[in-house]
């Protein structure tokens, strides 16, 4: 069972930055592959980035490569996401989510995870 809890979400403008943190509950954390999704308004939850287990394979989703960066402290059953140049676009609902899963055919699907966070709002004004 692994327990999440989305923090750090916001108001910001764009081109600002925001970091996004999710704490794990649960001693197996590190032998998850963790995602970040996002829902907009009117929108599908999609992916935005994963980070297997080792931290050795990050995958970002088109729309945010170059901006956006995920990593996780074992140690601390942590999970991070560092939001750069921000964009109206951006806006959202920013889930973390955990799977076993270490292939991306699989952890880029939402219905490959099975535990979710609450959700942090994270908006960006123009």
């Amino acid at each position: 069972q692994v327990r999440l809890v989305e923090s750090g979400g916001g108001l910001v403008q764009a081109g600002g930055s925001l970091e996004l943190s999710c704490a794990a509950s649960g001693r197996t954390f590190s032998s998850y592959t963790m995602g970040w999704f996002r829902q907009a308004p009117g929108k599908e939850r999609e992916f935005v980035a994963a980070i297997t287990w080792s931290s050795s394979i990050p995958d970002y989703a088109e729309s945010v490569k170059g901006r956006f960066t995920i990593s996780r402290d074992n140690a601390k059953n942590t999970l991070y996401l560092q939001m750069n140049s921000l964009k109206p676009e951006d806006t959202a609902v920013y889930y973390c989510a955990a799977t076993t899963y270490s292939g991306s055919y699989h952890y880029t699907r939402r219905q490959n995870y099975g535990y979710w966070g609450q959700g942090t709002q994270v908006t960006v004004s123009s």
